[in-house]
């Protein structure tokens, strides 16, 4: 317990850096590891000299919408938000049904409305996470996890495009012009800020409809029934953007059997009046898209079969299936799956290259 109590104060302090009289909303589920971290946040939200609320909701899958208390707890306009769940947060059914708009941007949740566009917030998210997860990758080096993603980020942003290649087969092709690399880092002390807990990857959303050839999947992958590891790989054939073709074995069944949900639904969805009119086939076809490309960087993560953690283990990269994080391509599913020893090569305006990671080991 004593490391959870010491993972909870360097994500309060260190983290977040809550200040005294900070409203904190931390929303979690009624199951024993997200609520035993969360009520040691609660009380290292109190140490702080903050205000704490913490609320409770049952287990919200991809598909699921949040309770609308918890929607509402956000009209308080607090200064952290943490989220702490079983599994997923859930959608907010009106903001898929009328979108939020914020100088130009539509956001489909509050909680996104409020982080990205009117930054009135800070935060950060740890779906599925456990009680040995947590205690052990959240207290890692932050200035040293800061400066890799930085130098990472900065040859992202700046290529035109990015070719992954892995032992296991994959070898895809993704355009980046116009697109900015992210940082989940651990820094979510300003308003806007926010990202996973444990913290460590860089990622970015590709140029939409660039995407071309093939991706492997063989670590591990998030489905509509949860996360799970890979045993026979999954292979993802790639074209103009979109998943085409998916093969394999049981797990290969089991991600097609959730991108074909999230097409069903998206139609239905639109016919019930939870998505605007056209939107619907938007959100289907956004279910094969390739929505991010993120290299996992904290070097006390390892592949558990829980994607919050394994997305940031290091010698590997993952790609996301679904909406991206640019706003301009929405879906409602996000499922990343695991690429075991990768190389990355990053190729720039002036025709030169750049290998970010070759076999899995940084450059």
């Amino acid at each position: 317990m004593d490391s959870i109590e010491e993972a909870a104060r360097i994500a309060i302090g260190g983290v977040l850096k809550v200040q005294q009289g900070e409203q904190v909303l931390i929303i979690t589920n009624p199951r024993q590891d997200v609520e035993t971290i969360s009520r040691a946040l609660y009380n290292a939200v109190l140490d702080r000299g903050a205000a704490p609320a913490l609320v409770f909701q049952p287990v919200k899958t991809q598909f699921d919408f949040a309770e609308p208390a918890v929607i509402a707890a956000f009209q308080a306009k607090p200064q952290v938000v943490i989220s702490v769940s079983a599994e997923k947060l859930g959608k907010d059914r009106r903001g898929i049904a009328a979108p939020y708009q914020y100088e130009g941007t539509e956001y489909d949740h509050i909680f996104h409305l409020q982080l990205y566009g009117e930054k009135s917030c800070r935060s950060f998210w740890s779906p599925s996470t456990t009680l040995e997860s947590f205690g052990r990758t959240v207290p890692i080096d932050y200035a040293e996890l800061g400066r890799r993603c930085a130098a990472i980020n900065a040859v992202l942003t700046a290529a035109e495009s990015v070719h992954v290649t892995a032992p296991g087969g994959t070898d895809l092709t993704l355009g980046l012009k116009g697109r900015e690399a992210k940082a989940d880092d651990g820094d979510f002390s300003l308003p806007g800020r926010g990202g996973n807990l444990p913290a460590g990857e860089s990622f970015i959303s590709p140029e939409n409809g660039t995407a071309e050839g093939t991706i492997v999947f063989d670590g591990s992958i998030s489905l509509h029934r949860g996360d799970i590891i890979i045993r026979e790989p999954i292979r993802c054939r790639v074209q103009g953007g979109y998943v085409t073709d998916i093969s394999g074995g049981g797990e290969a069944g089991a991600l097609l059997e959730t991108v074909t949900m999230a097409e069903k639904d998206a139609v239905d969805y639109e016919k019930a009046g939870r998505l605007p009119e056209g939107q619907g086939e938007v959100y289907r076809r956004n279910a094969r898209n390739i929505g991010e490309l993120g290299i996992g960087l904290n070097p006390k993560a390892r592949i558990t079969g829980g994607m919050l953690e394994d997305e940031k283990a290091f010698e590997t990269c993952h790609f996301a299936v679904g909406h991206n994080y640019d706003s301009d391509a929405p879906a409602l599913i996000h499922l990343d799956g695991l690429v075991k020893e990768p190389t990355i090569t990053a190729h720039m305006a002036d025709g030169s290259a750049l290998v970010i990671e070759r076999k899995g080991k940084l450059v």
